[in-house]
């Protein structure tokens, strides 16, 4: 199965890159949001930063459950945090990582109408082919598992769960380190694992 997968690792500074470039793309549409509202975990980052380039101080989070493994989900996503933000007429611009479903922004963004949002947008850094909604705003489109900074440690955690041995696990890291992490990094990573 991990033979399958193809991997897309953007460092800190292509991250920060396409943030600048999506914050550029809201601004150009008048959106200016009342609130950012990050989907937790995988829209913390982005969505911090996004407040920064856009000047909306208000941060907000939320938090949903739907991933068990790489390219392996739970039948539907579960919404484990509701929004503690007031919300209630305001325009609310909702970030995560990636689109990859698409169910979990879908949810989000009930939650965020069931709550009285004026109006919402989505943004993401990455949206998949395959996902069933697409965000209004993202920076590129990919078929690859996105292994983003944040989430490193919890990628190879979850490579060396499903490995059937030292050779397979070796050939999964050189697949991620050829796509573009660190081989340092890796290699420090595993060993604290271990």
């Amino acid at each position: 199965m991990a033979a399958n997968i193809d991997y897309e690792v953007p460092t800190w500074n292509q991250i920060y890159d396409m943030l600048l470039s999506q914050a550029q793309k809201i601004q150009r549409q008048n959106y200016k949001p009342d609130v950012i509202v990050a989907i937790a975990r995988g829209g913390l980052v982005p969505a911090r930063i996004l407040t920064d380039l856009l000047e909306t101080p208000q941060l907000a989070t939320i938090q949903i459950e739907f991933y068990t493994g790489i390219n392996q989900t739970r039948q539907q996503p579960t919404l484990k945090q509701t929004l503690a933000a007031q919300i209630t007429g305001k325009k609310a611009l909702l970030v995560d990582d990636i689109a990859d479903t698409g169910e979990s922004l879908k949810l989000a963004k009930t939650h965020l109408q069931q709550q009285g949002a004026l109006e919402i947008k989505t943004a993401t850094l990455y949206q998949k082919p395959q996902s069933t909604t697409t965000p209004d705003f993202y920076e590129k489109q990919t078929s690859h598992w996105v292994v983003f900074p944040w989430d490193t440690k919890e990628t190879l955690r979850k490579i060396i769960q499903r490995q059937q041995g030292k050779r397979a696990l070796n050939q999964e890291v050189a697949k991620l380190v050829k796509a573009g992490l660190p081989k340092q990094l890796a290699e420090k990573i595993l060993k604290d694992m271990q």
